[in-house]
């Protein structure tokens, strides 16, 4: 597998394939990255479970904190880590002892471990590397599109506004959608023929 750059039908087909993300390094505080990932990725319709050793007893977004993957006690399809690169290898050795094992080891913008890469393929694990889950997800649904953003998802039709429960290109429902004053004014500008 090529590290450096992933076909957009690999990313899809995981995105697409996986329901419970245990994301390992997840905060509380609402101005970390891994808060608003968390939070949008909930609101997509995953099963999220937030993995903090120092945030045990709290809850992100109504769902409590674990230690770790070993305290999750049900199967997950995809570990997303949020740490560092040098605390990668003790995630993935913990993931490769559940059972059954995850479908997929993600790493976050920023973080690569080629080695533990090649430990969880070998496991047959898929792997991804230097990637955000809530870009992604954002690039191929063409949620992103909305804010400006090129998703190099070429289409002759501009995306529709995301609704609460719209179907996404994903073939996932959105949860949270579209909730912003400037998508209410849109919609609204839609619908008044003054």
């Amino acid at each position: 597998m090529n590290h450096d750059a992933y076909d957009d039908s690999y990313i899809r087909e995981i995105l697409n394939g996986v329901k419970t993300i245990a994301m390992v390094g997840a905060s509380p505080q609402n101005v970390r990255p891994s808060y608003f990932a968390f939070k949008y990725l909930a609101e997509r319709g995953y099963d999220m479970i937030p993995i903090n050793p120092g945030h045990v007893g709290k809850n992100l977004v109504g769902k409590p904190f674990v230690a770790s993957l070993k305290d999750i006690g049900r199967p997950v399809d995809m570990i997303d880590i949020f740490r560092n690169s040098s605390h990668i290898m003790p995630v993935v050795d913990e993931a490769l002892t559940l059972s059954p094992l995850p479908k997929v080891i993600w790493m976050q913008l920023g973080a690569r471990d080629d080695a533990a890469a090649a430990k969880a393929e070998a496991a047959g694990l898929k792997v991804v590397m230097n990637r955000c889950p809530k870009i992604e997800y954002g690039r191929l649904s063409s949620e992103i599109s909305w804010m400006g953003v090129n998703s190099r998802t070429l289409s002759s039709k501009r995306a529709p506004m995301p609704t609460h429960g719209q179907r996404l290109s994903l073939n996932r429902m959105s949860v949270g959608g579209g909730s912003t004053l400037a998508a209410d004014r849109a919609a609204k500008d839609k619908t008044d023929p003054a």
